[in-house]
């Protein structure tokens, strides 16, 4: 029986002490860790260089395929009114989507030398000699020894980079306004009522897509996960759905030039007033559509998913391809490429050559040209003299 111990009942003694002996020290097995000792020391990794994310990678491919394939449909679209529905669906939103993740990781571009040199190298020289390039090959490949070479007029798909260069330089400004993105969409509305712009630098372009680069600067992560949830994925599926029908409605109504963004309304004899309208109605359409392709992309690593890093290399090659076709009367000759057949064969064939653009070999092959070297054309950083 258990008994209480009496308050009188004397303590113990404690027992005799001893000389302390040495602390052996104790390695505890994997399975046992005393539960008041520090933890053991592990060896920690060097810090890991930052990883791509495999998700803007899977943006990026797919957004290029869609841009070469828009590309090469354009000449052979004409007898087609579900091509030409499918090519106005396209063309409403993959260069928006483009635009928008180039103004997401434009974020942190300050006017510090590094980035500075970076755009130079990545942005302003690419465009020079792709520039350069496209002008000569139009004038040796289609036979047009009146074309000039010049850096103010951009040509075929070069406009893209000059408009980056400007966009980027200008993320400082965007970054301190208190509201930019109404700010953006009223130069926008106001371009597309300015037939006095003109051609040069392709400004009627930088200014009408100019949201969506600052829409991108606005962005967070945790607006992408948004996108991509499960409910955004199911609603994205009507929504195709009914652009597509509406599409194919307005098809033989809508002027294509709308949906290019390099004139002003006037210059399309259109009222002075639908540039604004349709500045705002286009911009609605292309984040809705831009939005619905985003929660579709895969999040995960996929085949292609490495060729992310290489679609400077798919966008800026894909044009000879296109424009070599064009200027040596391929679709002249073969009337049958604008046939169902057709159009799918011109389709697949596009979408191949782009991924072979995009893959690693050509972007190492290409880098003389995308990503120069060019220390020697910059001053060294003063601390490092």
């Amino acid at each position: 029986m258990f008994q209480a111990p009496s308050v009188f009942t004397r303590a113990p003694l404690p027992p005799a002490t001893r000389e302390p002996e040495p602390r052996r020290e104790q390695t505890p097995t994997p399975t046992t860790t005393p539960t008041n000792a520090a933890p053991i020391p592990t060896e920690v990794p060097p810090k890991a260089a930052k990883r791509r994310d495999p998700y803007f990678d899977n943006v990026k491919y797919l957004a290029i395929v869609l841009v070469a394939v828009a590309h090469a449909w354009e000449p052979v679209m004409d007898g087609s009114r579900a091509t030409r529905a499918l090519y106005m669906i396209v063309y409403t939103f993959h260069m928006p989507a483009f635009i928008l993740i180039s103004g997401y990781f434009s974020r942190t571009f300050d006017m510090s030398s590094p980035k500075v040199k970076r755009l130079i190298t990545g942005v302003a020289v690419p465009y020079v000699l792709f520039e350069t390039a496209y002008s000569l090959f139009k004038r040796y490949v289609d036979d047009s020894p009146d074309t000039s070479i010049t850096l103010v007029d951009p040509l075929f798909l070069t406009w893209f980079l000059i408009a980056l260069f400007i966009w980027r330089v200008t993320t400082p400004i965007w970054l301190t306004l208190r509201h930019p993105l109404p700010v953006a969409l009223a130069i926008a509305m106001l371009a597309s009522v300015s037939p006095d712009i003109g051609d040069d630098l392709d400004l009627q372009r930088v200014f009408q897509f100019l949201p969506f680069f600052v829409l991108g600067l606005l962005m967070k992560p945790e607006h992408f996960q948004l996108i991509r949830r499960r409910e955004v994925r199911l609603l994205a599926l009507p929504l195709f759905a009914g652009a597509l029908l509406f599409a194919y409605w307005i098809a033989p109504r809508m002027q294509l030039g709308w949906l290019y963004r390099a004139n002003s309304a006037q210059e399309m004899d259109a009222p002075w007033w639908s540039g604004a309208v349709m500045s705002l109605a286009l911009f609605g359409c292309a984040l809705a559509l831009t939005i619905g392709f985003l929660a579709w992309v895969p999040r995960r690593n996929m085949w292609f998913t490495v060729l992310g890093a290489g679609t400077i290399c798919g966008y800026l090659l894909h044009g000879f391809l296109i424009k070599g076709a064009v200027y040596t009367g391929l679709f002249d000759r073969h009337t049958w490429l604008s046939g169902p057949v057709g159009l799918v064969l011109v389709s697949v064939v596009a979408a191949g050559a782009v991924t072979l653009m995009c893959s690693p070999p050509v972007a190492r092959a290409l880098k003389f040209a995308t990503e120069p070297d060019m220390k020697w054309a910059f001053r060294k950083d003063p601390a490092k003299r």
